[in-house]
């Protein structure tokens, strides 16, 4: 026995007179508990064994390596190390497995076997992983899992460490796993210090209450915040929201968007369009701006509104849309215009308001008075409240607050206009359309006269307490004066020409928007903010580069019959392929 260890103590001393001779270091054995040549094995081969209390400890250009069994080639320079396993490189690195076999000519180490890589921020664990100490990179191909404490657990078919930029890069079937959300995607690029996420080819992050996708995006995993482009959109319950480029808090629970905004509201039937828009989850807002268009999709016919700025806010049975600011609605038999727009989606109630600072106190304004125009008839007043039926989506009736007008233009002459006006007014729908108008109070009216061949019979100027009017087929059927005051029928010959009109006329029938279009013909030029978002992935240097491969070749034996051991490992090369846009 104590010849056996004096004569390892001999050998080991040896090797390390060796070790140090050589220009180049090579790999030296700093303990070993046995030492000895085994049978069988190559020529010039040793093993080595752990002792009671200490592992077989080997040494290389600032790694260590542990292991309870060591075989050293000393001519290639070359260690396979067996059981409980142990490389440490400085105090950074760790890594742990059954088997490690590692060259001090290529620096290229491979590990097979529960293998463990850790670093102060991350654990790495897989089945197989190599080693390159010359680039400090790890590399493996048979599926890996990363676990970062703050930001989860991210599981890969192949993946990539950059040691000195402490960068993972991790391909095919990528999952990061948190315990607020799941990230799946087809490339990421992680950075280990900061949590920063780099995300590549379709993508989907999945929360509570939300889903994003994208095809190229970023993540912060540790401040829970990103930002998303192509064909990006987010999944907000029951709203989806689209656009070039979507910003997103998880904290917050805000999304913003830019460029190309599409947001659906599926409970309600609504679809909201601008270029730029902020959702507010918890307030269960939308805010939406740059041409905000607001769609409220029904069967037959939908309802398009324009503004500068549209708010919906609510839950989902009780939404609320208000518009401000250059208002305008189109339907196919109905438009309108106001300064600002309010309406409740769950009572049907649309309010057009008159903003103050448009009043006529204010002495640089002209008073602007919302408009609504149902087939050839125009209505305005301060204040014009429409009711809709919520469950057949059609109008049901309108009411028309202060300074109540309603014109429509004689259906033969082209200066002549039948008008209504008073202090309120009440219209009924039927099928969309009005049919019956009551002017409330200090009732006036002019209405053009004619038979059933169109002549002209009369012209009826009048003052009331109140009218009601019948309206089929956009003409005026009937008009009956409650409480009339005075007026009469008078031909056209002894109508004064000046009298054709009623105090507050006021067509504005050019402004009336006849198609979606003409809801934006009065914006001004949109200047859209570019969008640059992530680059285009380039695929990564193979780990197995050329480099690897000469420094593989140079390490060969100058026997031709025997094996090159570093090589035992190195993967066949593959053939050029073209770079992927994803």
């Amino acid at each position: 026995m104590k010849r056996l260890q004096f004569t390892c103590l001999i050998l080991c001393c040896a090797l390390t007179t060796i070790c140090f001779s050589q220009k180049k270091e090579s790999i030296n054995i700093v303990f070993a508990g046995k030492g000895f040549t085994e049978k069988g094995k190559e020529e010039g081969s040793f093993t080595f064994l752990r002792d009671n209390q200490q592992q077989v400890h080997f040494v290389h250009n600032g790694v260590n390596v542990y292991c309870d069994k060591a075989i050293l080639y000393k001519k290639d320079d070359f260690i396979e190390a067996f059981s409980n396993v142990r490389m440490v490189q400085g105090d950074t690195i760790t890594m742990t497995a059954k088997y490690i076999e590692y060259s001090g000519k290529t620096e290229l180490a491979f590990a097979r076997g529960d293998v463990i890589l850790k670093d102060p921020k991350s654990t790495l664990t897989t089945e197989k992983l190599h080693f390159d100490r010359a680039k400090q990179q790890a590399y493996y191909d048979v599926s890996g899992k990363v676990v970062r404490d703050s930001s989860g657990t991210i599981t890969s078919k192949i993946g990539r460490y950059y040691m000195q930029n402490k960068k993972y890069q991790f391909i095919d079937s990528v999952v990061l796993v948190n315990p607020e959300y799941t990230l799946k995607t087809k490339r990421l690029d992680f950075f280990n210090d900061s949590g920063h996420a780099y995300i590549f080819g379709p993508s989907t992050i999945s929360g509570e209450g939300n889903d994003i996708y994208c095809e190229r995006g970023f993540y912060d995993t540790q401040e829970n915040f990103g930002h998303f482009q192509r064909n990006a959109k987010i999944n907000y319950d029951d709203r989806e929201v689209i656009g070039d480029s979507i910003y997103f808090d998880r904290n917050l629970n805000f999304a913003s968007a830019t460029n190309n905004i599409k947001v659906t509201d599926t409970i309600n039937n609504s679809i909201v369009k601008g270029h730029y828009a902020e959702v507010w989850k918890a307030k269960d807002s939308v805010f939406i701006t740059k041409r905000a268009l607001a769609i409220t999709v029904q069967e037959k016919d939908s309802i398009y509104m324009h503004s500068d700025t549209l708010m919906l806010t609510g839950p989902e049975d009780h939404r609320i849309t208000r518009a401000f600011y250059n208002v305008k609605i189109y339907k196919k038999d109905l438009a309108g215009k106001a300064d600002s727009i309010h309406a409740d989606h769950k009572t049907g109630l649309t309010e057009m308001i008159n903003l103050a600072r448009f009043n006529s106190k204010d002495p640089f304004a002209a008073k602007r008075k919302p408009l609504l125009w149902n087939i050839g008839n125009q209505m305005s007043g301060d204040t014009i409240h429409l009711i809709s039926n919520v469950k057949t989506e059609q109008l049901d009736s309108l009411k028309v607050f202060n300074n109540a007008f309603l014109v429509s233009k004689d259906t033969i002459s082209d200066d002549a206009y039948n008008q209504t006006k008073g202090k309120e007014l009440i219209g009924l729908f039927k099928d969309n359309e009005l049919y019956n108008v009551d002017i409330i109070k200090n009732a006036e009216v002019i209405y053009y006269s004619r038979n059933g061949l169109g002549e002209l019979i009369g012209i009826n100027k009048s003052k009331s307490g109140s009218i009601n009017i019948k309206i089929s087929d956009n003409d005026i059927e009937e008009i009956n004066l409650i409480n009339k005051v005075d007026g009469d029928l008078s031909p056209e010959s002894l109508f004064p020409k000046n009298a054709n009109r009623l105090r507050g006329f006021d067509w504005r029938g050019d402004e009336r928007p006849n198609s979606v279009e003409d809801l934006f013909k009065d914006d001004p030029p949109l200047n859209l903010p570019i969008i640059k978002g992530l680059d285009d992935y380039v695929p990564p240097e193979d780990f197995f580069d050329e480099d690897v491969r000469q420094r593989v070749e140079a390490a060969k034996p100058k026997d031709p019959k025997k094996e090159n051991k570093a090589a035992r490992n190195l993967p066949k090369k593959k053939k050029e392929e073209k770079p992927s846009g994803n």
